[in-house]
């Protein structure tokens, strides 16, 4: 669960989220405005399309041409008329003897069934079926998208039906892992008492525990995770281990580093280690407490493999398996 939980962190949910919500807005706009294509004066204002009769007249006067005269009037459709009408009554610097001639040619030519009529609407067929390739593409994408997005959020849950997870693999070493029967020894049992393994591969390890009361008073948290690596390349090579304690009545945090055994004696490492906190080198069994103003960590290394590799002998650890248990701090 908790390598599920940094899944999510580490995914870009925002960016994916604002990238679907912009695709579903550019489509949705595209759909809902209408595309023209080789459109005509037909669907000019008013005061251009009489603009675009004045300069068809003007070439009327040029070219002399009946089949273009006629082509031009089609062009603006049923406004021709009105087009026609108003710039007769206001010719301005044209001629009105060419602005009539050209309305009788054109009168004439369309009388006996000349020229060849024209779409007033120019966005059928071929527009209305590249909207809908338009819409199933986007469509597609979208659905893309969000399965690309589902499969890698919930790629942990399809491993772990087949494949073993390193963090998988290391609850495994703690539930077989057997815990101090600590009354046996002559002591008070445990408030709570812990079994953590780290595995190599387990870039993510970093675990953490809360320390409650039997009617539920909270105490403090304690808990253990990745203090120093050595070493270049994946996986991370851990060459030592931060265990810490905090207590709610204390303001500061008891922390200790258990440290590889090539690490302990490295004067490098020991440098940037010692301001965590004390430095104890990593022994099988070895016993290491922390203590707080009313609380107390007995921290067991309970098994330790070290990797073999080219780096330096007992340098970084293959599998270390700890048993943290907490005891309120008499006196």
């Amino acid at each position: 669960m908790q390598s599920i939980v940094d899944l999510m962190k580490k995914l870009p949910i925002l960016p994916i989220v604002l990238f679907l919500l912009g695709l579903l807005i550019g489509l949705f706009t595209g759909w809902g405005t209408k595309e023209f294509k080789d459109a005509t004066p037909y669907y000019l204002r008013p005061d251009l399309r009489e603009d675009y009769l004045r300069m068809t007249i003007d070439s009327f006067l040029l070219n002399q041409s009946p089949d273009l005269a006629v082509q031009r009037w089609q062009n603006l459709g049923s406004t021709a008329q009105a087009a026609y009408e108003a710039v007769q009554n206001n010719p301005g610097r044209q001629d009105p003897a060419v602005i009539k001639a050209y309305g009788e040619l054109v009168t004439n030519v369309l009388s006996n069934g000349g020229g060849q009529p024209v779409p007033t609407d120019t966005s059928g067929g071929s527009s209305s079926l590249m909207k809908t390739a338009l819409i199933a593409i986007g469509v597609i994408l979208v659905l893309g998208v969000i399965a690309g997005v589902a499969i890698y959020l919930f790629r942990p849950f399809k491993r772990s039906s087949g494949e073993t997870t390193k963090a998988m693999e290391a609850a495994e070493f703690s539930r077989s892992a057997e815990k101090t029967n600590f009354e046996e020894l002559g002591l008070a049992p445990p408030i709570t008492q812990t079994m953590t393994t780290y595995v190599l591969g387990d870039d993510l390890y970093d675990e953490s525990f809360s320390i409650d009361t039997g009617a539920g008073e909270f105490l403090g948290e304690y808990g253990v995770g990745v203090s120093e690596v050595i070493g270049v390349g994946e996986p991370k090579k851990v060459t030592a281990l931060e265990v810490w304690l905090f207590d709610k009545n204390d303001i500061k945090t008891a922390t200790k580093v258990l440290m590889s055994a090539h690490a302990f004696t490295d004067p490098a490492i020991r440098s940037r280690l010692e301001p965590k906190g004390e430095l104890v080198t990593t022994e099988p069994q070895a016993q290491v407490l922390l203590e707080t103003a009313t609380l107390q960590l007995l921290a067991t290394i309970v098994d330790i493999e070290y990797g073999k590799g080219p780096l330096p002998e007992n340098s970084y650890f293959d599998r270390i398996t700890l048993e943290l248990a907490i005891w309120p701090r008499q006196g």
